[in-house]
């Protein structure tokens, strides 16, 4: 292959492609590899583009023992990190032995696998807590306890409360993954989502008055056809509803808005709104992006306290998003939080 006919096919290729010669410069870069090197690192030694070890040690492995090799290289920009893989292949050009080196923007792969390590460690450590509280019970039961019944009844409550938070958590695991599962599936049967709304607070209304908490319907009750699941937004209405009886209980008072809105998802057409709204403590500010994300607390203490799994709003936006709608969270410190869902009608 002739110097021309190399630089001509680097250029036929989308990814990143440097062509090093056997001096060490940089003798051809395609228009991708320019813009992540720059122009003028054409014609340079490769060492002043490519300053990371492992990458190095894999070129100079193609150039002078011939022997193909893989590294990483990282790119730091002002907003995000970029990985690339490179794979780096000895090459004859013109009689010459060169280095070409391919590079995979591996970025989304890398922050998935971070992501599910995130996880992974986030269910050890959420489950670790309970099952060691619950196995301490049990070898004391089993042995100083094993006659007190006082003791007895009061570590059985204990345990019965932290396998119900390890049921719990299982339980919104399962559903979280097969709300993933069905997301791009967008629903088509036709649900009435005011009676919906109606089956939730009647459920929770028991446990709203236990913590004296109010829960008041207000706005549209009739029907209110959309294409949805059920189960679903079953699940949509009485996690927020449940959260803010929990979590806004100082303000007395939950409100469930519902009203039509023909402008609601950027005028695609005429949706559904529903908000529910609390009076508590309100959230700060610097908290709001992340509440949909998996385990994450505002206060963790507070949260697992109330059986809290850290899922519930994580589930809600997935659901939401599966129904091609909107969901939105408003709150402030001292005014208590607002919890927006809106859902395409038609």
């Amino acid at each position: 292959m002739q110097k021309q006919d190399a630089a001509q096919l680097l250029e036929g290729v989308p990814l990143p492609l440097v062509l090093i010669g056997p001096d060490e410069r940089i003798r051809s870069a395609n228009a991708p590899a320019q813009r992540l090197f720059g122009a003028t690192s054409v014609a340079r030694h490769y060492v002043m583009a490519m300053r990371q070890p492992a990458l190095l040690d894999a070129i100079e492995g193609a150039l002078r023992l011939d022997r193909p090799g893989r590294a990483r290289h990282i790119i730091t920009g002002p907003s995000r990190e970029v990985t690339y893989r490179v794979t780096v292949t000895p090459v004859p050009v013109a009689g010459e032995r060169c280095a070409l080196c391919a590079f995979e923007d591996i970025t989304e792969q890398e922050q998935m696998g971070a992501i599910r390590r995130d996880f992974v460690a986030n269910v050890s450590h959420e489950l670790r807590t309970p099952l060691t509280a619950l196995l301490g019970f049990i070898e004391t039961l089993q042995g100083a306890a094993r006659e007190d019944p006082a003791a007895r009844a009061r570590f059985l409550a204990i345990m019965a409360r932290e396998a119900g938070r390890m049921n719990r958590l299982v339980q919104d695991l399962l559903s979280l993954s097969r709300v993933e599962a069905e997301e791009r599936v967008r629903p088509v049967t036709q649900v009435d989502v005011s009676a919906v709304i109606g089956q939730a607070v009647a459920a929770l209304r028991p446990m709203a008055e236990a913590a004296g908490v109010a829960i008041e319907r207000t706005g549209e009750t009739g029907h209110l056809p959309l294409p949805g699941d059920a189960d679903q937004l079953t699940q949509v209405f009485h996690n927020l509803i449940e959260n803010a009886v929990k979590y806004g209980a100082s303000g007395k008072l939950v409100t469930v808005e519902v009203a039509r809105d023909p402008d609601g998802l950027a005028r695609l057409g005429p949706a559904v709104r529903i908000e529910v709204v609390d009076r508590g403590e309100g959230i700060d500010a610097i908290h709001l992006p992340r509440l949909t994300e998996r385990f994450y607390r505002v206060d963790n203490h507070r949260s697992r306290e109330k059986g809290g799994t850290g899922l519930g709003l994580a589930i809600v936006k997935h659901i939401v998003n599966r129904h091609r709608g909107r969901f939105r969270i408003e709150s402030e410190l001292g005014k208590g939080s607002r919890f927006i869902v809106t859902l395409p009608a038609s």
